[in-house]
């Protein structure tokens, strides 16, 4: 069977000369070779993919794909292990190793630099070191393709153009970084979803680079030991795809089923939301913990809706499931203002409790503010008489502070970290338009406002001023 594919793939690829598969023997001996130029092209390619990832620009990483000089160890693993140079293996296998660990110590450095100086950077994490962290088979698929490509130009001088665009393909330099942005941040879970990606790059590309260059007439130094090399090649790069294309299978099997649970969750809201007065649907969200799956719903409306609606909601949701659910329902009050009728505010804020249901039905703190609105009395030509002051003692009582609503707003609608203290340790995410109850304790660090807030689960922590919008 293997050997029935190497003569397919013969017959669609022109052997090439024996003086040019040398050529590129040398080349990728070369270029395997953990030099000054190779960790140099390392460090500075990890560097731009690293600011990339952290200030989330996809330009800034695009330019570091086409730096990073991990492409040629890859392949040079791929043709040393089909032609049995053993000399060109362990070193593209020390290069690859070295470059990935210096990479990967880099990143973490300046992830945690990104943390302790005040950039800000890190108070929520950015999509494009996300979208990293949960690799599919579509990736596994990329990674072939890209692999193929970059074997087939590299062996053809006049397509070496196309290997920058297999470099942006392939994308071996941004998980690596990811990796070590993951290890800054503490998160698991963006190490292992960006090391699985790394590996995915790695195998994939490793398996279609031998298929190509035996198809391109490469073969074993030793002319006994053909089918042996070839096979074993095969084998090895090939149980190293299948291993990889296990958790990719799984990984992708858990986020469709997230994909179809989210969606279903959304219909019921949207649906139940009709008997809510002028609601909105703004945000959901949803997250498990044990048999319980945790539900949070934002809604912009005008009216406050009764307890009994929210308890109804969230049993309509647990019937569809047919599970445990814990809802917690966030209100944004919103005002209606006809321009005809300019009436003149003055905002109240009331402090009430209004309980969010869930399994144990434990009471959520919101602030709903009463407008009250003050009737002008049109002017009149009936004279005013003029009233003689009376002296009269009056008790003055001590002005208390009244707590101020205001509203989570960031420029980018990602949120903001909860800080322990002004640019302190991080203790949880607010989203865009979560209500949160200003404490009036202000401190300035490194020419930055802070300013205490109390979220409505009652956790106190501080958030720069400039994500916080009050409103009437």
């Amino acid at each position: 069977m293997k050997n029935q594919v190497i003569n397919r793939l013969r017959s669609l690829f022109q052997p090439l000369p024996i003086d040019r598969r040398q050529e590129v023997l040398d080349e990728l001996e070369q270029s395997s070779s953990p030099g000054f130029d190779y960790f140099l092209l390392v460090v500075l390619s990890c560097s731009i993919a690293t600011f990339g990832l952290l200030t989330n620009s996809a330009a800034v990483i695009i330019g570091a794909m086409l730096v990073a000089p991990l492409m040629a160890p890859i392949l040079g693993l791929s043709l040393a292990s089909l032609v049995g140079e053993q000399r060109i293996f362990r070193r593209a296998v020390i290069a690859l190793v070295e470059g990935v660990i210096l990479a990967t110590i880099l990143s973490t450095l300046l992830g945690w630099l990104a943390q302790v100086l005040p950039f800000d950077i890190l108070i929520e994490i950015p999509q494009e070191v996300l979208a990293r962290t949960r690799p599919t088979p579509f990736d596994l698929g990329i990674a072939l393709a890209g692999g193929a490509a970059a074997a087939y130009a590299l062996a053809q001088p006049r397509l070496s153009a196309a290997l920058p665009g297999v470099a942006i393909a392939t994308a071996l330099m941004p998980p690596v970084c990811t990796v070590g942005i993951g290890i800054s941040l503490g998160n698991s879970g963006i190490v292992m979803g960006a090391f699985l990606l790394f590996f995915t790059n790695l195998a994939a590309i490793s398996f279609a680079g031998i298929l190509v260059f035996a198809a391109m007439g490469f073969r074993p130094i030793r002319q006994a030991d053909n089918h042996y090399h070839i096979q074993r090649s095969l084998m090895i790069s090939a149980s190293l795809v299948l291993l990889t294309a296990v958790p990719l299978i799984l990984l992708t099997l858990r986020i469709v089923e997230q994909s179809h649970q989210l969606q279903a969750v959304r219909q019921v809201v949207i649906s139940e939301l009709e008997t809510f007065p002028d609601a909105q649907l703004v945000d959901l969200s949803l997250d498990e913990t044990d048999s319980t799956l945790n539900l949070s719903v934002t809604v912009r409306t005008s009216r406050q809706p009764s307890y009994q609606q929210v308890v109804d909601l969230q049993k309509v949701i647990a019937g569809h499931l047919q599970r445990t659910v814990s809802l917690q329902l966030i209100i944004i009050p919103t005002t209606k203002l006809d321009p005809l009728v300019p009436p003149t505010f003055t905002s109240t804020p009331t402090r009430t409790l209004t309980p969010t249901p869930g399994p144990s039905l434990t009471p959520t703190q919101t602030f709903t503010p009463t407008i009250t609105a003050t009737l002008v009395p049109e002017a009149t030509d009936t004279p005013t008489p003029t009233l003689f002051p009376t002296h009269t003692a009056t008790y003055t009582p001590t002005a208390t502070p009244t707590p101020v609503l205001a509203y989570i707003f960031t420029p980018g609608g990602y949120g903001v970290y909860l800080r322990e203290s002004p640019g302190g340790a991080m203790l949880t995410w607010l989203p865009d338009g979560a209500p949160v109850h200003i404490l009036y304790r202000r401190e300035t660090i490194n020419n930055r406002e802070w300013i205490e807030i109390r979220t409505i689960l009652n956790q106190d922590g501080w958030v720069p001023t400039e994500y916080l919008i009050i409103r009437p």
